[in-house]
């Protein structure tokens, strides 16, 4: 993939665009996992006009991390994450669903200028996937979560 091309994934009211930061090798895999999450589908028209971005600028592959492992990483990688972008970060701990979620609502309660919108949090059971990776995990945890300014 080159590296101004930028993958365009819809999801529902959103979206997707990679950033041209992540490798070849993160990118096919964030396409896999996005793919398993439903989508809805737009004309091209109603997609330039009526949707917001997402821009993710950076991966967290927590799948087969035991908690807090998937937040922890999750809270290193957003120190490279600047407002208006959005990291997006999977795990397979039923724990860190609770967790994730948690983080961002208490970064939108905190006085701190920049909050953490959390606008992916779903869960895939993928069991029947074949010959991919993802195949020996049945539950994903998906999350997509952007940067904004509280002001």
């Amino acid at each position: 993939m080159s590296a101004d091309s930028k993958p365009v994934i819809e999801r529902a009211s959103h979206v997707i665009r990679l950033s041209a930061n992540l490798t070849d090798v993160q990118q096919q895999d964030i396409n896999n996992l996005l793919e398993l999450l439903p989508t809805e589908s737009h004309n091209s028209d109603d997609v330039a006009t009526a949707q917001p971005e997402l821009n993710i600028k950076s991966f967290v592959d927590g799948r087969g991390l035991a908690c807090p492992m998937p937040l922890l990483k999750t809270k290193v990688a957003l120190r490279d994450v600047t407002v208006g972008e959005s990291l997006y970060v999977v795990a397979t701990d039923p724990n860190s669903q609770a967790d994730i979620t948690a983080f961002c609502r208490q970064s939108q309660q905190s006085q701190a200028t920049d909050y953490l919108d959390l606008v992916v949090n779903e869960v895939t059971d993928h069991s029947s996937v074949d010959g991919t990776s993802l195949q020996r995990f049945a539950t994903i945890y998906h999350f997509i979560i952007t940067k904004t300014d509280s002001n």
